[in-house]
Formats: C-alpha cells, sequence, structure tokens
C-alpha cells in the first residue's frame, strides 16, 4: 500500500501549471500518490506568483492555511513569489522548504533531507546568473486533453510595470532536440493539441545560434500526428514576416493568436518601455487576417496606466474596436512594488481605472459574440476537454468554446460540429460525426482556408 503522499496547489500562469505538472513526475517516479489538496497530505507544495501585490497575497493566504489544516505536513514553497520575496515567506512559520524558479528537480531531495534534520530549509538562488534553460520534462498531463509544452524562461524586455524578469531571470531558450522529442511524446500519449508557452514565448531563440522562433515552428511541422499547434502567447515584435510566412504556409498552427497589446496609445507604450509602435501592431493585425481569414486575435490590455488620460484610452478602446479583437483579457494597473511604474507620480484614479475597466469589458463581450456569429452553421473541429451530464465542451482551433451532447468517451478526441447557436462565452453545436483515426491525417492537411467548404 502507498504510504506517501503530495498534494499540489498551483497559482499564476500556464508556465506554473506546467512546471507543478513536471514536479509531480519526479514525486510520482518516487512512489508518491497525489491527492487533493483540501486533504491530509505528508507533503504539500504551493507553487507561487508574484505577477501583482494580489499574487503575492493569495500566495501567503494559500500557504497559511495548508500549514493551519496540516501542523504535522512538510510545506514546500516554490514559483515566482517565492523566488523574490524568499525572506518574506521564510518568515511564515510553518514553512519548512522553499525554492525559487530554478532547481525543481531538487525539491524531493530537500524533502527528504527535511525528514532527517527538522531544520527550514531555502534553497533560492540568484536567477540573473542563470544562464541555461532548466530541462522539466512532462511526458504527460493529468487533464489529458490539451499538452502544454514550455519552450523558453525568462524575458529581457523589463516592462517598467512587470516583475517578472526578477522572478525568471533573463531569457533561455530550450533547446531545440528537446522541444521536438518532447513534441513527438506527447503526440504519441494522443496528444491532438500542443500549446507552446513560455515566459516570453515568442522570444524563443533570440539566445541561440542560428536557430529562432519560425524554425523550431517549421521543425514541429514534421511532428507526425500532430494536429494543431497553438502559441500561448507572442508579441507583435516577434510576428516577424519569417514566423508569418511559416504560419501561412503552416497545416498545423492554428487560427488564433494571443498578442498582448496593453494599451494603444504609442505615448503610454513608451511610458510602459514596450517595443513596438501602434503603427507597427496594426501592419502584423493585418498582415495575419490577410492570411488566415477568421483569425482570433485575443489580447491583453492594462488601462489607469500611470498617467493615462481619457485620450490615451479612447486610442487604445477606438484600435480594438476597429480590429475586431476577439477577446480582451482587461487589468486595471495595480502598483508592482519594485518596478519603475510603481515610482511614477501620476497614478490613475481607482474609480477611473474601474470605469475604463467597464468599458473595456463591455467592448470585449460585444466583440466575442460577433466574432462568434461569423461561424452560424459553419463546421468546426473541436476537442472536448471536460464532460458533464451528456454534456462536452470543447474549443475550436480559433478559440471558439463550443457545447455539444455527446459521450465522454470522445474528449481529447478530434470532433467535427456544426455551430448551430453562437454566442460567448460558449457556443452551442451538434454532433457532425468523430473523425476515424485513419482519417485524421488527411483532414488535418486540408487547407485551412478551405476547411469550412467541404461537403460533410
Amino acid at each position: 500500500m502507498n504510504d506517501k503522499t503530495i498534494a499540489f496547489h498551483t497559482l499564476g500562469c500556464k508556465v506554473n501549471h506546467y512546471e507543478t505538472e513536471a514536479m509531480w513526475q519526479i514525486f510520482k517516479e518516487d512512489g508518491y500518490e497525489r491527492v487533493d489538496f483540501d486533504t491530509n497530505a505528508d507533503v504539500f507544495v504551493i507553487n507561487t506568483c508574484t505577477v501583482t501585490n494580489t499574487g503575492d497575497k493569495k500566495s501567503r493566504q494559500v500557504i497559511r492555511r495548508a500549514i493551519r489544516k496540516n501542523p504535522d505536513a512538510v510545506i514546500a514553497v516554490t514559483g515566482c513569489y517565492a523566488q523574490t520575496a524568499p525572506k518574506e515567506i521564510m518568515a511564515i512559520p510553518g514553512v519548512d522548504i522553499i525554492i525559487g524558479t530554478e532547481d525543481r528537480d531538487k525539491l524531493l531531495g530537500y524533502v527528504e533531507q527535511y525528514h532527517r534534520e527538522r531544520e527550514p530549509i531555502n534553497g533560492v538562488k540568484n536567477i540573473m546568473k542563470k544562464r541555461t534553460y532548466e530541462e522539466m520534462d512532462v511526458p504527460y498531463f493529468t487533464d489529458r486533453t490539451r499538452a502544454t509544452l514550455k519552450i523558453q524562461e525568462g524575458c529581457n524586455n523589463f516592462c517598467t510595470f512587470c516583475i517578472i524578469p526578477w522572478a525568471r531571470g533573463l531569457m533561455r531558450s530550450r533547446d531545440p532536440e528537446k522541444v521536438i522529442e518532447q513534441a513527438t511524446k506527447l503526440v504519441q500519449e494522443g496528444y491532438k493539441e500542443i500549446v507552446l508557452t513560455g515566459i516570453h514565448t515568442g522570444g524563443y531563440g533570440e539566445d541561440l545560434k542560428d536557430y529562432n522562433l519560425a524554425q523550431l515552428l517549421r521543425d514541429l511541422e514534421e511532428v507526425e500526428g500532430l494536429n494543431r499547434l497553438r502559441i500561448s502567447s507572442i508579441e507583435a515584435s516577434q510576428l516577424t514576416d519569417e514566423v508569418i510566412e511559416v504560419i501561412d504556409k503552416s497545416n498545423k498552427i492554428v487560427r488564433h493568436l494571443h498578442i498582448p497589446i496593453q494599451s494603444g496609445s504609442d505615448t503610454v507604450l513608451k511610458r510602459m518601455r514596450r517595443k513596438y509602435t501602434m503603427e507597427f501592431f496594426e501592419s502584423r493585425i493585418e498582415k495575419l487576417k490577410s492570411i488566415m481569414p477568421g483569425v482570433a486575435i485575443t489580447s491583453d490590455v492594462i488601462v489607469g496606466f500611470p498617467g493615462e488620460t481619457e485620450e490615451e484610452f479612447m486610442e487604445t478602446y477606438d484600435f480594438i474596436e476597429r480590429h475586431n479583437f476577439s477577446e480582451l483579457h482587461v487589468f486595471p494597473y495595480s502598483i508592482r512594488t519594485g518596478t519603475p511604474a510603481s515610482r511614477m507620480s501620476d497614478q490613475v484614479d481607482e474609480t477611473v481605472k474601474h470605469e475604463r475597466v467597464s468599458k473595456l469589458i463591455e467592448l470585449s463581450d460585444r466583440l466575442a459574440t460577433s466574432y462568434a456569429e461569423g461561424f452560424r452553421d459553419d463546421v468546426l473541429e473541436i476537442i472536448p476537454e471536460t464532460s458533464k451530464k451528456g454534456k462536452l465542451i470543447g474549443h475550436s482551433d480559433n478559440y471558439l468554446k463550443v457545447e455539444i451532447d455527446g459521450d465522454e468517451s470522445l474528449t481529447g478526441e478530434l470532433v467535427k460540429v456544426k455551430i448551430t447557436e453562437p454566442g460567448y462565452p460558449v457556443s452551442k453545436g451538434e454532433l457532425v460525426r468523430v473523425l476515424e483515426k485513419p482519417m485524421v491525417k488527411e483532414y488535418a492537411y486540408l487547407d485551412r482556408k478551405l476547411i469550412n467548404k467541404i461537403e460533410i
């Protein structure tokens, strides 16, 4: 009988979720059983986030909750908040082990050391000195529908509002051979879609000799059996003509790109220290729309950045409306201690911020509904991710969330659906037919631009 148990709680982004899976693999190989975070376990791992002050606060709450409920368990804290504020976390009575955003493979050893010595362990190192990518392989994922593949770490941008370079260090790309090797493994495990992720995903290859993101995408195109390839997020400045050309020729890269805009005003972008102008951003969107009709462009926006005037806000609003973004993640600017923007004098009033957030969310809902409406009666492919009471929900290649009636055995498979009731956040569809396995390849290689015109 298995008597070693571990529980994980992950805060924050896709990269953190990927890294939690990687840590779980190590403990699993050592004979641990993974249990729910709200049950009793021998070891609790809290993977923290520090992107905002709220991220820090939430991380502290989860740490304290775990200690209170499980005073005898080993409490280990890792992730971005652990990296940037180790002393703060070590000061919480009951924290036994702390590691930052490197050496996660040493966590099991630290747990064993703690059992022997019963002394708190601080394994946080200076991340700014780290120059190589830390290999963290994940052969499969607990939720088993779409696979995430981490390809790089760190960021060299130092935007004035962002703490992440201090939490993650400078840009390090993963060895391309390792990326292809893991992609191949994931496809063999049955995954139909791979989502490329990282701290600054589009920067992949900037630190490599004679290799870049475009080349990685070309190489991933050759992975046999892979149906869909999605880039979790890419900066406009990294959508080079070469990358766009690769997207155009690809039969696997989906027609959805998440391109963070943050602001649609050149003057605000300058204060944020972003590396593009709105003219350049516009040129990228127009180019993408010309090669991929119906492409979904989603984005992140920060409103109420220090000094943002009503005119600057309206520049953002008008740009987004004019270019029909298909969905926005809207954030009110929040002061992040330790960043240049936190020291800027002309902070925007909270009431004004919230009014602007509401306006943009309203715009996002309207644009998202209108985008979905454009696919009424179209046949799309979805990969069902969740099933509940005879209903399946999955995403199409262009990131429409679609609900259909169907059997849970279809979870993780490629399924053809007709969109009967477009809507937001969920469209309704009906099952046209499941793509039989021998036909997967035939459909995967069909030209994206013709896919909706095929007679079923």
